[in-house]
């Protein structure tokens, strides 16, 4: 089912049909979810749905008095494509392949739906095929998962590499390596939350300092040439705003990050932070920083105060290359 405007109600009405149940190719996402778009909470809140097979929606069926609930089955294949990024509830549910233009001395066959359309059925009727014959075989299959790869992208990668084991050949190792450069790419391109960019880049700038005032904290965060602290809503990012994302994040004791006094001179102290206070936030959201000084954050995984027992995975390493929206 190919869309590029879609209703929440024509959706899911869509792919609940167990005996029809679409694969949908939905097409110019960033009309529906662009910067511009009126942000259609409840279409995004039924694509996150249809993440798991469990999926469902609620609605009222029925008139008047003679009204049931009835559950709808959302759960499918999706594929977006679009400019720009989508909402981070989705972004986090998918394979992420950013696009690019394609290069003058690159060159390709040109698509022609009456010849490559009868090619694409028969090539979907022989995976059918052999979908159907590898089924039951990978049920309780759970695959081996390359290093560093855990939580939402393990649960979005383990059907396709346990596709692969079941395929053999050459295509675990392929689809391993694609998962690996795929997931760190979406990590390393990820904007996250402007919170996280922010804590980010304060471990950047703090390097091994254990303090830094505030001004200066504001003087370099502005410097930086690809952050949006220059102009943070038309203007450079002030001390109070400064104070407020932070205070998003806790402490090691779980208390909110406040900046604190820190001595200038004899009778003088100025606000700032301290590296104490930002290492368990660090720790959480950042990505692993590459050859990180001992000081900074390799230290502060050793000033994390886990708030149940928790095993710490080694993490995959930030480089970064392409990626795009499909799911």
């Amino acid at each position: 089912m190919l869309t590029t405007d879609v209703s929440p109600a024509t959706l899911f009405r869509s792919v609940s049909d167990p005996e029809a149940r679409s694969t949908v190719l939905f097409d110019e996402v960033d009309t529906t979810f662009g910067p511009k778009a009126a942000g259609n909470e409840d279409l995004r809140g039924l694509i996150n749905s249809g993440h798991r097979r469990s999926g469902v929606v609620l609605r009222c069926v029925g008139d008047g008095n003679t009204q049931t609930v009835q559950r709808f089955p959302v759960y499918a294949a999706l594929a977006m494509g679009g400019l720009g990024d989508l909402p981070d509830t989705i972004m986090s549910r998918s394979v992420i392949i950013r696009m690019r233009r394609r290069a003058p001395n690159e060159k390709v066959e040109p698509f022609r739906e009456r010849v490559h359309a009868a090619q694409g059925h028969a090539l979907r009727k022989r995976l059918a095929a052999w979908a159907d014959s590898v089924r039951d075989k990978l049920q309780d299959i759970w695959p081996e998962l390359p290093e560093g790869i855990s939580d939402r992208p393990a649960d979005v990668w383990k059907p396709l590499l346990a596709v692969a084991d079941a395929a053999g050949g050459h295509w675990p190792a392929r689809a391993r390596a694609a998962c690996v450069k795929l997931v760190t790419a979406a990590r390393a391109n990820d904007k996250g939350s402007v919170g996280i960019r922010l804590l980010t880049d304060l471990r950047d700038i703090f390097g091994p300092a254990e303090r830094m005032l505030t001004s200066d904290l504001l003087g370099k965060l502005a410097e930086l040439d690809d952050a949006p602290w220059a102009d943070l809503d038309g203007k450079p990012i002030v001390a109070r705003a400064l104070a407020r994302m932070l205070g998003d994040y806790v402490t090691a004791d779980g208390e909110p990050i406040k900046p604190r006094n820190i001595k200038t001179g004899p009778k003088s102290v100025a606000k700032g932070y301290y590296v104490s206070d930002l290492a368990d936030a660090w720790t959480r959201y950042c990505q692993p920083a590459p050859e990180a000084p001992a000081t900074t954050a390799s230290s502060a995984a050793s000033q994390v105060r886990a708030l149940f027992p928790v095993a710490v995975a080694d993490a995959a390493p930030t480089p970064a290359t392409e990626q795009s929206i499909a799911r």
